[in-house]
């Protein structure tokens, strides 16, 4: 800082205040300064500036089933948003499967809060990793990402509403007229899974619809196949609600095998609006998620615990894609 200072002919406190509050510089000593950190390569050090303003400006980021489109989506947006709140990410996911899972949770917290992060978000679909966090937490603010956890004094949740967009996606079906619908579940232990067949139940009820049996799935293409293959033999609904698009995929996949048109002899609903759903054989209706907005919802949450606000709940609503799967 001080050969940058040399070299613009500025005092050390001038630049100091162009790296941090440059509004309160004038244009052209702020031009003058700036062009001396170019010429010079100057970047500030921001171990040293975390000892001074005890913040690392780092957040970590808990996540698991990195290879499903939800938490992945979730994940990439909240790094983006945190980026362009001056917060760096340090990522770290969870075995798909552990022995002690209460063990693992509490050693990754441990790991992040060792390295100083100011707060932690916790990309949770599954029942296990939120609960396990509230034990394991008291030290940093902790923001998890999951529909259906209740917060607390020290965790916040965030969530795009799950129940909401499966309403959506069966009082879409019912508009057609079409009364017998099916829902291929996701696992029982996440949260989104719960969501949405909380919401499909609720909005058959609400129509004075019974529902028939959940059949479950594992948010895989191979199970909509084999699920959407059983179905074809012992009986077809009038409609299917997958609880994801790549379940969805493996339904119109088998349906089609059958020679069963869809829409017109079953309509076929997803949920998440995965890249490329445009393009399924037929175009696949879905549920969007706003992953964008729910990394830049989750980034404002966390800087509000980080100022010390107590726990708080926060959910934003999905939107319906309507395509030729289902008209």
């Amino acid at each position: 800082m001080m050969d940058v200072a040399r070299l613009a002919g500025v005092s050390h406190q001038t630049v100091s205040r162009v790296i941090n509050r440059p509004e309160s510089v004038r244009p052209a000593t702020l031009a003058k300064v700036r062009a001396a950190i170019d010429q010079l390569g100057y970047r500030p050090n921001l171990n040293a500036r975390a000892l001074v303003t005890d913040s690392t400006r780092m957040i970590g980021v808990v996540t698991t089933g990195s290879h499903f489109q939800g938490p992945a989506s979730t994940t990439a947006a909240i790094e983006v948003a945190a980026r362009q709140a001056g917060y760096a990410t340090l990522v770290t996911a969870l075995k798909r499967e552990s022995d002690d899972a209460e063990k693992e949770i509490r050693d990754v917290f441990d790991f992040l809060i060792e390295r100083g992060v100011d707060g932690i978000i916790a990309v949770a679909p599954q029942t296990w990793i939120a609960t396990s966090a509230e034990r394991v937490t008291r030290t940093v603010p902790l923001v998890v990402v999951a529909d259906g956890l209740a917060p607390s004094e020290r965790i916040h949740v965030v969530s795009v509403d799950q129940e909401l967009g499966a309403r959506m996606a069966v009082g879409h079906l019912l508009g057609l007229g079409r009364k017998h619908i099916a829902h291929l579940a996701g696992p029982p232990d996440w949260y989104d899974a719960l969501a949405r067949a909380r919401g499909w139940r609720s909005a058959l009820e609400d129509a004075g619809q019974e529902a028939p049996a959940m059949l479950t799935g594992d948010w895989s293409a191979e199970r909509g196949y084999e699920v959407g293959t059983e179905m074809v033999a012992r009986g077809l609904p009038d409609a299917v609600f997958c609880a994801n698009d790549l379940m969805a995929l493996g339904m119109l996949a088998a349906l089609r095998d059958q020679g069963v048109r869809v829409p017109e002899d079953v309509a076929v609903v997803g949920f998440d609006d995965t890249a490329g759903t445009a393009f399924f054989c037929p175009p696949l209706t879905t549920v969007r998620q706003p992953f964008d907005e729910l990394g830049v919802l989750c980034m404002e949450v966390l800087l509000r615990a980080i100022d010390g606000e107590a726990g708080t709940t926060h959910s934003i609503s999905p939107t319906l894609r309507v395509r030729r799967s289902s008209c």
